[in-house]
């Protein structure tokens, strides 16, 4: 075994930089002769703007300009992407209304960019945006996302009539119709996947600088691949060649799908920064976050599932309306629908399903990926609709999935909803949960509890999801002559252990010291192409592309061990670092070979994925609530997971954790609230806004099973998003077994204390 390589729990290298103060964030670059961009904000969430008088701001001190929508017109700037288009079920194209850099003519959402102002100093160009002269005419907003599309509410944009901007539809609806016809049992429920807000650790950013001597801008700025953003701003927004922007990512601390994409902001200061003839630097404030930031989920579902006598799947039919707010953020239509509905079926053999989603405008913030990006929401339903079956049919929630599980043997799969499974023991991982927490014992922990006041529950979710979203990734591996070993990838680290984890990868094919190797990304002239890190992908795509890299240089490198021993490379076995001459004792090392070579060695692949991955596991909550008070707690929670190779465990159970801690967010502690006549957002800071704390969280059991994916020569399958997708229908179905002697059915995440204390009260009543 290669030391640091493959399969060894190493502490992320990163860490040490991180932990004491060393990393380097957009908030710590300082460009020579910067000025400071502030960002007016609508405070209306539906409103036509009459008039826009900037002149006094303009005079103010400090000032270098005021911008606003006038002046983008005036210099030909294009508007945000939409990247995905969704038909509608009838083939006629979705509507897509134009997101403006700046608002013209009306604003759509509290917090939508109105004017933007650059000066001296940040305080400078704070002052100037209070002396803005804005009149608006307020118009009546819609909010509601069961309601947007009813007759008579407020029209948002005129594209799109009734607020609806696609109606998509997935499988088969007739042989679906004929399933449920023939059901021995209909179990159907109405569910609510809460919205909710991003709140990374580091806020948005972006300093904006243009070269008038070459015509090219830089962006600096937190981002999740710096490929996707410049594109988006060459071709959309200013209308250059790709050469002509430059984008660089420094450490960022936490994306979880939000920052994938191009915002208004970090297109405005390059704008800003040619303008004024000086870098323009803008940093999100947390106020801005909240109502800036796309937000995620917002699901209302109406599901359907079709059984025989013998309590198999025959059928399932969904019905989603998704909240994709005031305007299209670049893949939100794609994640809420096509992304979402194809995964539904989870990890059942259902031969017959499917599912119609209506995706509406309301005057909220834009929403798009966030951890798991359409897979919770899918499974989500699925995993509260069987349980929902097995509690009312009077089996076993064990009993109902062993019965309708995809077996083994039937892999490669074929669902009803068009995605074909390579592998996977769901079965298996199960039955491993089920052991670890000694499913069987559960009712006398249960009448332990009640003894104590305490309604105590036990939960499964099964999950399976669909991950390696961008079908292709490059790597770049040099040896240079001086003994340095960079590794340069179009993935993004955004605290997901790259600097460890792709380098362990070097070490393992190349046999080099760990130490001698570094990684090279967010920065787009030093790395040629990179679709970003999304979708649980890196590892999987820009791995793949690693190792291809790495055989590459031990070609290259053969041929000149070859020359160095005189022998023929047909001669030389490698392994270790080192070639060596067939049944003799001579050898040479890469570092000699690299050495001798006036250019060093280079090896350059790009990985196309040929078909997706399918991480899968089974999730376990055990929970209880107090019966006085509705306080719930997450006494423990089990998982058992496939992610194919893993390549360094301690990163995987760090992943782990952090999505099961936003995962159980959402289902206990976090939701989006607009209020309904203004639009104006709530639950608009941490004050008002709950994220879980250390002491929320239970103490986490994992286990994995191995079943090497087919679709990378890595096997590997992806980790990052499996506590959003496990965590939240496990913790809900544990409350529902927790509240069942009660007779309560359902539930709606979040479960807060009060909530959990008005449904117990209406129960008892």
């Amino acid at each position: 075994m290669v030391k640091f390589g493959i399969g060894q729990a190493l502490r992320r290298r990163e860490d040490d930089r991180f932990l004491t103060g060393q990393g380097g964030y957009t908030d710590d670059i300082a460009v020579a002769g910067q000025a400071y961009g502030f960002v007016l904000r609508s405070p209306h969430a539906h409103a036509e703007i009459v008039a826009i008088d900037t002149a006094t701001a303009a005079a103010a001190p400090g000032v270098l300009a005021v911008l606003t929508a006038a002046d983008v017109a005036a210099d030909g700037l294009g508007t945000l992407p939409n990247l995905d288009d969704v038909p509608n079920w009838d083939g006629a194209p979705m509507a897509t209304p134009p997101r403006p850099l700046l608002a013209a003519g009306r604003v759509r959402h509290v917090g939508e960019p109105v004017a933007f102002v650059i000066a001296e100093s940040l305080a400078q160009a704070k002052d100037a945006a209070e002396l803005i002269d804005v009149e608006y005419a307020p118009l009546a907003v819609v909010i509601d996302t069961r309601t947007a599309a009813d007759p008579g509410q407020p029209r948002i944009w005129d594209e799109a009539p009734d607020n609806v901007c696609t109606e998509y539809r997935l499988g088969d609806a007739a042989a679906t119709d004929a399933a449920f016809a023939s059901a021995a049992r209909v179990v159907s429920l109405d569910l609510v996947n809460n919205r909710v807000i991003v709140v990374s650790m580091e806020p948005r950013n972006a300093i904006g600088e243009f070269d008038a001597a070459t015509g090219r801008y830089t962006l600096t700025s937190g981002t999740q691949g710096v490929h996707r953003p410049r594109d988006a701003i060459a071709d959309h927004v200013l209308k250059v060649p790709t050469d002509k922007v430059r984008v660089i990512t420094p450490d960022v601390g936490g994306g979880f799908g939000m920052k994938a994409f191009l915002y208004a902001e970090q297109a405005l200061v390059l704008w800003a920064a040619k303008r004024v003839g000086r870098p323009v630097r803008w940093i999100g404030e947390r106020s801005e976050s909240f109502v800036s930031d796309s937000q995620a989920r917002d699901h209302a579902t109406h599901a359907e599932l079709a059984l025989d006598a013998d309590h198999r799947i025959l059928g399932l039919r969904v019905a989603t309306t998704v909240n994709l707010g005031a305007y299209l953020s670049p893949h939100g239509a794609f994640i809420s629908t096509i992304l979402s509905a194809s995964m539904l079926s989870g990890v059942y053999d259902i031969a017959a399903a499917s599912a119609a989603y209506t995706a509406v405008f309301t005057n909220t913030v834009p929403t798009d990926a966030y951890r798991g990006a359409g897979r919770p929401e899918a499974a989500y339903v699925i995993e509260r609709l069987i349980e929902t079956a097995a509690r009312e049919i009077g089996i076993a929630p064990d009993d109902i999935r062993r019965r309708n599980f995809i077996a083994p043997a039937a892999m490669p799969y074929a669902t009803a909803l068009g995605l074909v499974y390579d592998n996977g023991d769901f079965a298996r991982n199960m039955d491993d949960a089920m052991a670890r927490v000694d499913w069987p014992a559960f009712e006398k922990r249960r009448s332990a509890a009640a003894a104590r006041g305490k309604l105590r529950g036990l939960g499964m979710a099964t999950y399976i999801e669909r991950c390696g979203g961008g079908a292709a990734e490059e790597a770049t591996i040099r040896l240079d002559p001086g003994g340095a070993v960079t590794v340069a990838v179009g993935s993004q680290s955004t605290g997901q252990g790259h600097e460890t984890a792709f380098v362990q990868l070097v070490a393992e094919r190349l046999g080099l010291p760990f130490d001698d190797i570094r990684l090279v990304q967010g920065d787009t002239d030093a790395v040629a192409y990179g679709e970003g890190t999304v979708a649980s992908r890196s590892l999987a795509h820009a791995g793949s592309a690693i190792g291809g890299a790495a055989d590459v240089v031990i070609d290259k490198a053969a041929g000149l061990a070859a020359d160095r021993l005189e022998v023929s490379a047909r001669d030389l076995t490698f392994a270790d670092g080192r070639f060596t001459v067939a049944g003799t004792d001579r050898a040479i090392g890469l570092a000699e070979i690299a050495a001798g070579a006036e250019a060093g060695i280079e090896g350059r692949f790009r990985f196309h994925a040929e078909a997706q991955t399918f991480p899968n596991g089974c999730h376990i909550a055990e929970v209880e609530i107090d019966r006085e008070t509705g306080v719930l707690d997450i006494v423990a929670y089990t998982a058992v997971d496939d992610f194919g190779l893993v390549v360094n465990p301690l990163i995987v159970d760090g992943q782990l954790h952090g999505a099961l801690a936003q995962g159980l967010g959402q289902a206990v502690f976090e939701r989006s609230v607009y209020d309904p006549g203004s639009g104006q957002l709530l639950t608009g800071s941490l004050m008002d806004y709950c994220l879980p704390r250390a002491d929320d969280l239970p103490a986490f059991d994992w286990a994995r099973n191995v079943t090497p994916c087919t679709a990378n020569p890595l096997g590997t399958k992806g980790c990052g998003e499996a506590g959003c997708i496990g965590g939240p229908p496990a913790i809900v179905n544990a409350v529902i077994d927790a509240l069942a002697p009660l007779g309560v059915r359902s539930v709606d995440m979040p479960l807060t204390s009060e909530y959990l204390w008005r449904v117990i009260r209406a129960a008892e009543q």
